[in-house]
């Protein structure tokens, strides 16, 4: 029998083997491999383990790395539904009875294996398609909460900007805003809703609806955010809250009143390059039913810079847990620009900064210049 076919046959298998191993390492980097064991594999540990009294002292050596295994799998057996948590457990008990029949020549300990392996891939496959069900519906979210963010250019007359808005997860609870009122004035509006994901989302849309509907009645700060802290606290969870900057700007004279609650305070920049910060410190909307908030007024004129921000911006951390900083906000802005020119050098210097580390906080940069 020629050898020939086998060969064939061989190299035509390693062929789709290699096609196989292609398609599921694309796209593949060897930071993200690392970060799985170092930040992600941490942190799944973390919320596995959140609602058992694990302890504070592991036992050292082996047996601390058992005491980590053991409540890991316990942690991970109790998420599951009862039905999947059954296949969960079924799949273990195949996989040591597996083990303990391997040196069997009857391939008993193989058969066992085998099932286990089967048994948890298709666990495995009813949590993915659970996933891809809540990314549908996120991503159906996502889109939701763009049509409450400016979409392309921001107009505001007289002024020239520049926005942009990046998540940490699918869904954010940044809020930014510029409209006009009934009078020609303009209201500009930045926030960021406690918490993060579908939660910090809805927080959010409720802000957005509740405000548009305080400036219908008085556009004055003092009394938009009153308002908004009132609706806020009638969530009835005390987790609810909002940071937030609203301002009144009339486009012409560049008159602009203007509250802070709890919101880091936006830079203006003068066009002689002096730096303000803009507000007091305030608790942010919804911890009180009492909200003390301090109205304040400014002038922006020809050739200044307004720098409206969310903290994902100066908290953003590297993988050794160096933070963005204000400080280096401050000099980025302090270099002056056009309105597009600041906003793409605060953005690039973010990135670069980060080199590839996700975010682990929502981002907001808007950019106003008087013109």
């Amino acid at each position: 029998m020629s050898t020939q076919p086998i060969v064939v046959i061989v190299e035509r298998w390693l062929d789709r083997l290699a096609r196989f191993l292609g398609s599921a390492t694309r796209g593949v980097r060897p930071d993200e491999i690392e970060r799985l064991f170092r930040r992600d594999a941490p942190q799944a540990y973390r919320v596995l383990t959140r609602d058992q009294a694990i302890g504070v002292d592991a036992p050292p050596g082996i047996p601390g790395a058992w005491h980590h295994v053991r409540y890991g799998f316990s942690g991970l057996s109790a998420k599951l539904a009862p039905p999947r948590r059954a296949l969960f457990v079924a799949a273990m008990v195949m996989a040591v009875l597996g083990l303990l029949k391997t040196s069997s020549r009857t391939g008993v300990g193989e058969i066992w294996l085998a099932g286990s392996v089967v048994t948890l891939t298709f666990l495995l496959g009813l949590e993915l398609v659970d996933r891809v069900r809540v990314r549908d519906e996120l991503e159906v979210a996502r889109e939701l909460q763009r049509e409450l963010l400016p979409e392309g250019v921001m107009t505001v007359a007289g002024f020239a900007t520049a926005h942009s808005y990046r998540t940490a997860n699918e869904v954010g609870g940044d809020y930014y805003d510029a409209f006009s009122t009934d009078d020609g004035r303009v209201v500009l509006v930045i926030g960021d809703a406690s918490g993060h994901g579908m939660a910090a989302g809805l927080l959010m849309a409720i802000a957005s609806a509740a405000l548009k509907l305080a400036v219908e009645s008085d556009p004055a700060p003092q009394k938009v955010a009153e308002a908004l802290n009132r609706v806020l606290v009638r969530t009835g969870d005390r987790r609810a809250f909002m940071s937030l900057f609203y301002a009144v700007l009339e486009p012409a004279t560049g008159a602009l009143d203007y509250v802070c609650a709890g919101h880091p305070f936006p830079l203006l920049r003068r066009a002689d390059g002096l730096l303000e910060e803009l507000g007091t410190g305030s608790l942010p909307l919804g911890i009180r039913p009492q909200l003390t908030v301090t109205p304040h007024s400014t002038v922006v004129g020809p050739g200044d810079l307004l720098l409206l921000h969310s903290d994902g911006l100066f908290e953003a951390t590297t993988a050794s847990g160096e933070a963005f900083g204000y400080e280096r906000l401050k000099e980025l802005l302090a270099v002056g620009g056009a309105a597009e020119e600041v906003h793409r050098r605060i953005v690039e210097a973010l990135s670069s900064f980060l080199a590839g580390e996700p975010l682990t906080d929502d981002v907001s940069v808007v950019v106003l210049e008087k013109l």
